[in-house]
């Protein structure tokens, strides 16, 4: 593949006269007419969002690994005006770059989603104690860095559980920040237990989007589907994300998934919306967008993803099989999702953040004999928790 830089992305583009036009110079009519001139002639596949009333082309932008504001630039550029980002990215800088960027963009004319984390990972609603005034005030803080007044959605961020996504001081929370305009529509984000999370959705009467990995990888992915239609049914939103399955097979990254396919494939499923894959070079930016515009999977790409699906990988589908046996009770499929980030995505900063709010120490495993803790996709679990765990000790400033 051609490298890209964003001139060139932009001038290999059918959107490179509407680029010239974005320019934050130009008056915001003036952008706003580039950005529907732009869709119309590079007809875009576009989907509905459940009820919520907006309509996004099938492939979106993640922002969470990326920094560089040409980038977010260049998406918008591309037709992928919804931009998904949250509190807790970057350790809030995320939301700060995008704010900049955005502000010279008139408002109705992209589409951003933020996600406030469920306190300390719970796991039982009954330990649930986080004020709703604490949720809120994350909210604010998080208006305050994208420079607006209100997010189109607004996520409970990673749910581990039905218990979680429809306890009472989240929901409260959630429909509060709507009522104040905050927040525009409501979502939920699921990592694991997706099927009993996405049912939560369904049953809370309030949930008009849901955030979910998918992917060609997951031994449940027939399961998905039918929660998706079931949830696609009833007017709720569904977004997909970790759609790449990790992006490698192996840590040294010598053994890439054949990522274009492994999109298309997620987004055959036509009550999938839209999906967020992260970019974070000009070279993923365009072969993304691309699927915007053609989604035939090929028979080659095909074959590719059912060779892919033969090997373990790096993405843990968050079976929790193994977490039963672990005599620590250690939170395996979080621990693993760092070990996909740090080895797949090549992002060390977003391991390290995910295992600090675990709170894991250097050597979780350290202190074990005889490891009994069986893996469904057969991880050497103690192995990767035991590579990943030393992570914590690097200071982040030292990540970037």
């Amino acid at each position: 593949m051609a490298t890209f830089t964003r001139r060139t992305f932009i001038r290999t583009s059918a959107v490179g006269m509407g680029a010239a036009v974005l320019a934050s110079t130009a008056p915001a009519s003036l952008r706003q007419a580039a950005l529907q001139e732009k869709s119309s002639s590079k007809k875009l596949i576009t989907r509905k969002l459940g009820k919520t009333g907006i309509e996004l082309p099938i492939v979106s932008m993640g922002v969470m690994r990326s920094d560089n504001p040409g980038l977010v630039k260049a998406a918008l550029e591309a037709g992928m005006v919804h931009l998904d980002t949250a509190h807790a990215y970057q350790e809030g800088k995320n939301e700060k770059m995008l704010g900049e960027v955005l502000k010279a963009y008139p408002r109705d004319s992209f589409v951003i989603s933020t996600k406030i984390v469920p306190d300390e990972h719970d796991k039982d609603a009954s330990d649930i104690s986080v004020p709703k005034a604490d949720f809120l005030e994350k909210l604010d803080i998080s208006l305050k860095r994208l420079q607006m007044k209100y997010v189109d959605i607004l996520y409970l961020h990673g749910a581990p559980s039905r218990e979680v996504a429809l306890a009472a001081p989240y929901l409260e929370a959630l429909k509060e920040a709507k009522a104040s305009g905050k927040a525009k529509h409501l979502g939920v984000s699921v990592h694991k237990n997706e099927p009993e999370v996405i049912q939560a959705a369904i049953d809370s009467g309030v949930y008009e989007v849901v955030l979910t990995s998918l992917n060609f990888k997951q031994d449940h992915y027939a399961e998905m589907k039918k929660v998706i239609a079931a949830a696609a049914k009833v007017g709720i939103g569904i977004i997909a994300m970790k759609t790449m399955a990790g992006g490698f097979l192996d840590k040294e990254r010598t053994k890439p998934i054949n990522c274009k396919a492994a999109l298309k494939f997620v987004l055959q499923d036509e009550n999938v919306t839209t999906s967020i894959p992260g970019n974070t070079t000009f070279d993923q930016l365009a072969e993304n967008a691309s699927v915007n515009e053609n989604l035939t999977l090929t028979g080659e790409e095909m074959d590719s993803l059912s060779l892919n699906k033969l090997e373990g990988g790096l993405y843990c589908q968050g079976c929790e099989q193994c977490t039963a046996k672990c005599k620590k009770g250690l939170p395996i499929p979080d621990i693993m999702r760092a070990y996909m980030y740090t080895y797949g995505y090549g992002n060390a900063a977003m391991g390290h953040e995910l295992l600090s709010s675990l709170q894991l120490d250097r050597n979780p495993c350290g202190d074990c004999g005889h490891c009994i803790v069986a893996c469904a996709k057969n991880f050497a679990v103690r192995e990767k928790i035991s590579d990943i765990a030393r992570l914590v000790d690097v200071p982040s400033e030292f990540l970037g």
